[in-house]
């Protein structure tokens, strides 16, 4: 009992601190996006490429979440985009609290898109809003159709799954459809794009979403 109790107060607070988050990024008028996967997804490579994409017209920001290191604040920040690494030392997900801390070493007053890449974790991350506006699963196939099934929350939780390296298929011998089938096994109305963030194929139509969702932002 005492260890339920204690989850819901820190859920409770986190709920808190991401309507903060929420309320502080819609007021500066940013598209926000929570990428979520598992690691070696190709997550960190997509947002390259979307910043090659993007970053000339938009001003892009990434909060960057990882156990150790900051390589993957260097890799987007190589591309043009600002970066705030957090490390979360042993954590398997970031929180709320986390984020709205690195909110404030960004200028958001200069910010179109901002990307919370999160920790590679199919179960921790799943639980905890960050205050995004949308929440982004990358799966790469290598992985296998069978990750749905296995973390349904993760995808529940999402309104996109980018399902990437559909470059692969042919070799793997997979076809898309099993993915497909398996992500809307657990979540019937999630869009989903495949993608290969290596050859560029099915990337345009993630850029038109993530433009949709900035041009929504703008108009409220």
């Amino acid at each position: 009992m005492i260890k339920v109790t204690l989850m819901k107060k820190v859920l409770e607070g986190n709920e808190d601190a991401a309507e903060a988050n929420r309320q502080r990024m819609k007021d500066a008028r940013i598209f926000s996006v929570d990428m979520m996967s598992s690691p070696g997804s190709g997550k960190t490579t997509i947002l390259e490429r979307t910043l090659d994409a993007l970053v000339a017209d938009l001003n892009i920001a990434v909060v960057q979440g990882d156990v150790y290191t900051t390589r993957d604040a260097e890799r987007v920040e190589a591309r043009g985009a600002r970066a705030v690494q957090i490390n979360t030392e042993g954590a398997c997900h970031l929180d709320a609290t986390v984020v709205g801390e690195a909110l404030g070493d960004l200028d958001l007053s200069d910010t179109d898109i901002l990307f919370v890449e999160n920790v590679g974790n199919l179960i921790c991350p799943a639980g905890f809003e960050l205050g995004t506006d949308q929440r982004v699963m990358v799966l790469g196939v290598t992985e296998g159709s069978d990750k749905p099934e296995k973390y349904p929350a993760m995808f529940r939780r999402c309104s996109v799954v980018l399902v990437n390296k559909i470059d692969l298929l042919p070799v793997l011998g997979m076809d898309l459809a099993d993915f497909t089938d398996a992500i809307r096994s657990v979540n019937p109305e999630i869009e989903i794009l495949p993608v290969s963030a290596l050859t560029g194929e099915g990337m345009e139509a993630w850029y038109q979403w993530l433009k949709d969702g900035l041009i929504a932002r703008r108009e409220e």
